[in-house]
This record gives C-alpha cells, sequence and structure tokens, in this order.
C-alpha cells in the first residue's frame, strides 16, 4: 500500500504563488513517477504537471511557464511551485503516485484564487 498527501493549497491574490507538496509512503519498492493533477466544479480533472523518477516534466498547456513541479526522491516527495496565479487555476488539486502496479491518488488541496 501507498499513502499520498497533499499539503499548501490556500487562498491566494490573482499573481500570487503558492507551493504544494506531496509526500509518498508506505511500500514503494521500485522507480515511480508522480504527478499534480487539478479538478475544478462542473470540470473534468485534468493533468497539471507531471515528473518521471528520470525527472523528465511534462506541464499542461495552461501553466507552461508559471508553474514548475520537482522532486526529491530521497524524501519520496514531489512539489509544484505555481506562480501568476490566476482565477482559472482555482481547484483542488491531487497527488499522483504511479508506480507499476501500483497507483495512489491523494485526498486533495484546494486553492482558491481571489482577490
Amino acid at each position: 500500500q501507498v499513502q499520498v498527501v497533499e499539503s499548501g493549497g490556500g487562498l491566494v491574490r490573482p499573481g500570487g504563488s503558492l507551493r504544494l507538496s506531496c509526500v509518498a509512503s508506505g511500500s514503494i519498492f521500485s522507480t515511480y513517477n508522480m504527478g499534480w493533477y487539478r479538478q475544478a466544479p462542473g470540470k473534468q480533472r485534468e493533468s497539471v504537471a507531471t515528473i518521471t523518477s528520470g525527472g523528465t516534466t511534462t506541464y499542461g498547456d495552461s501553466v507552461k511557464g508559471r508553474f514548475t513541479i520537482s522532486r526529491d526522491n530521497a524524501k519520496n516527495s514531489v512539489y509544484l511551485q505555481m506562480n501568476n496565479l490566476k482565477p482559472e487555476d482555482a481547484a483542488v488539486y491531487y497527488c499522483k503516485f504511479m508506480a507499476p502496479m501500483v497507483v495512489a491518488w491523494g485526498q486533495g488541496t484546494q486553492v482558491t484564487v481571489s482577490s
């Protein structure tokens, strides 16, 4: 079993920044990828950013140039630095752990962007 816990969400003004953190724990025996996804009310969950075990990153078009994903393998952690936040970035952000035969989601952390 793998458990995933996110933190760092909150209320921020447009143009502001937030840093989300995610830590995975439990039975982690192989290399794994991790990613951030988000879901706004009435919308489907979408991929925000992913990072492979080797550090290769991908970003959704709407966040390119503003968000940065990184990871600390020693801590089984992944981070999402979000800059220049926009109202349309408001959503519940979920962390996803992806390994062979194992996929685990966190419970989500709320990000609100409002003046």
